[in-house]
């Protein structure tokens, strides 16, 4: 079973440097790398302001390209393919400060998991019942009820679920943009200051994007994260199939 898994990587592996070898490859990675370079550095200019955020300025900046050029989506997927290989190290490196911060994780126990599945929980529920609100159609509904996991996950199981596998994707960024700006404010009134909890937050409810800005608010934060981010996803992708 390993020596498959190997195998299967190597070829995605070597699919994804083939397809990086292209003048048209490598030209829309230079680009993305460039725009989300200068997104951040226009991010730190401004003293962090919540709304020119790194990855929104990036988003609109490769769609209005892609619009100009008439690029299909699915061509950019493909030509910058290196880029989404290039998340399964990002994640695995996530278990650098889970390592570090083990012995803590351990001694939190049950409280941790039951607070990561109630964040993982009242979030999307939360979500769901504003388009229910607004009666909006139903596989926007469920689609919503994806929101606080990963893309991957979102997508999949969006679709088993009877929802709309590119919204996922969708409602899953917005949601992770926009947690990882407001919970600096969030945590100032209510007074969030244990980073224990602050991680647990991030992770559970804002996926990759909230472990990301709980990895610059502390190592600490970004452990606690990591284990929200992994066990929300879990328990949400295993869970929602059998429920509905």
């Amino acid at each position: 079973m390993n020596h498959d898994a190997l195998q299967l990587t190597l070829n995605e592996l070597l699919e994804v440097v083939q397809n990086t070898l292209s003048l048209h490859s490598v030209i829309w990675l230079a680009i993305t790398l460039l725009i989300y370079a200068g997104a951040v550095w226009l991010f730190r200019r401004l003293n962090n302001h919540p709304l020119i955020h790194p990855l929104t300025i990036t988003a609109v900046g490769i769609a209005l390209l892609l619009t100009v050029t008439s690029t299909p989506v699915e061509q950019y997927r493909l030509d910058t393919s290196l880029l989404h290989w290039l998340l399964g190290p990002a994640t695995v490196a996530l278990a650098v400060p889970l390592f570090n911060h083990w012995q803590r994780i351990r001694q939190l126990g049950w409280p941790l998991v039951i607070s990561v599945a109630a964040g993982g929980i009242i979030a999307p529920v939360l979500a769901w019942w504003m388009v229910y609100a607004f009666d909006a159609p139903m596989a926007i509904q469920l689609t919503m009820l994806v929101k606080s996991i990963t893309s991957p996950l979102a997508m999949e199981t969006g679709a088993m679920i009877g929802g709309i596998p590119a919204l996922a994707a969708v409602f899953v960024i917005i949601t992770g943009i926009v947690g990882a700006l407001a919970a600096p404010l969030t945590y100032k009134l209510l007074n969030v200051t244990q980073p224990e909890a602050q991680g647990v937050a991030l992770g559970s409810v804002c996926h990759a994007v909230g472990t990301a800005k709980a990895l610059h608010m502390g190592e600490v934060q970004g452990a606690l994260a990591t284990v929200g981010l992994c066990l929300n996803g879990v328990m949400t992708a295993v869970v929602l199939p059998l429920l509905l």
